[in-house]
Formats: C-alpha cells, sequence, structure tokens
C-alpha cells in the first residue's frame, strides 16, 4: 500500500519562506515522479511542480523563481521550498506520487500567507 504524508505548511507572512515535506512509502521511491499541486478555495487542483525520477524539475510559470523543489531518495522524501511567498500562494497544498500506472495523493497541508 502505497503512502503519502505531507508536513510543514503553517501561517506566514508575505515575503517569507516555507518548506513543505512529503514522504512516501510503499514503492520503490527513487523510480517514482512526485509532484507538488495546491488548491486554493473556490478554484481548481493546480500544479506547482513536479521532480522526475532522474531529478529534472518543472514549474509552474507562478512560482519559477520562488520555489524549488527537490527530492532525497535516501529518505524517500520530496521537498517544496517555497520563497518569496505571497498572499496568493494561499491554498492547500497536496503531494502526489505515480507509481507505474497509478497515482497517489496525500492529505493536504494548509499554506496561509498574510498580506
Amino acid at each position: 500500500q502505497v503512502q503519502v504524508v505531507e508536513s510543514g505548511g503553517g501561517l506566514v507572512q508575505a515575503g517569507g519562506s516555507l518548506r513543505l515535506s512529503c514522504a512516501a512509502s510503499g514503492s520503490i521511491f527513487r523510480a517514482n515522479t512526485m509532484g507538488w499541486y495546491r488548491q486554493a478555495p473556490g478554484k481548481q487542483r493546480e500544479l506547482v511542480a513536479i521532480i522526475s525520477s532522474t531529478g529534472s524539475p518543472t514549474y509552474a510559470d507562478s512560482v519559477k523563481g520562488r520555489f524549488t523543489i527537490s527530492r532525497d531518495n535516501a529518505k524517500n522524501t520530496v521537498y517544496l521550498q517555497m520563497n518569496s511567498l505571497k498572499p496568493e500562494d494561499t491554498a492547500v497544498y497536496y503531494c502526489r506520487s505515480w507509481v507505474l500506472t497509478n497515482t497517489y495523493w496525500g492529505q493536504g497541508t494548509q499554506v496561509t500567507v498574510s498580506s
């Protein structure tokens, strides 16, 4: 059974930083593409960043230059370093793991950026 668990959300002032973590278990982590998504109230869930099994990142235009996705295969963990946060970054952030033909989601972690 694959499990995906996020942590690290919280309340931060605009311009501040947070680092989210996502621990995945139950599969060969190093072979999986991992991603971060977010969903703000009243909006659809959107892609924030993806990192391939080889470590190649892809970012949404809205976070380029501010967010960095990385992975530590020894710890089965993917990170999202978020800098220069804006109020519009406020959302529930979800981690997603692609395992073969299936995908698995975490329960989400709230990020709130105050102005």
